[in-house]
């Protein structure tokens, strides 16, 4: 993916590049669209590229904070693996250990319990 990108991005400059129109001798000037389509054109790469994935990610991680369940065990932002002790609509209070912590549900990043299930379905 890290190759594939830049080089999507080559060649939309370069078909963006191929769809202007020559410069005109006779001083007119290039009509509103064409001057404007190379931009259009960027800007829709750099959507499918850029921010519909992210979209969809976000989307994937609000729909995990909202499953949440008393027992997931999880990871938070700040590398806090722990169990959920208890869960209210806005906080989470994770056990790691003898401590309990508070957290914001938007500090919790993954669910845990979920990975090593799939590697125990794999073997």
């Amino acid at each position: 993916m890290k190759i594939i990108l830049p080089i999507l991005i080559m060649l939309s400059v370069l078909a963006i590049t191929a769809c202007m129109p020559p410069p005109t001798e006779g001083g007119e000037q290039p009509s509103m669209f064409t001057t404007f389509l190379p931009f259009l054109l960027m800007f829709v790469v750099m959507y499918i590229f850029f921010i519909l994935p992210k979209q969809k990610e976000n989307k994937k991680i609000e729909q995990m904070r909202s499953s949440l369940k008393k027992g997931d065990k999880v990871l938070t932002m700040a590398g806090i693996i722990g169990v959920i002790s208890h869960i209210d609509d806005r906080f989470v209070c994770v056990k790691t250990g003898d401590t309990k912590i508070d957290f914001e549900k938007t500090a919790i990043i993954k669910l845990m319990e979920a990975d090593s299930e799939k590697r125990e379905a794999q073997k």
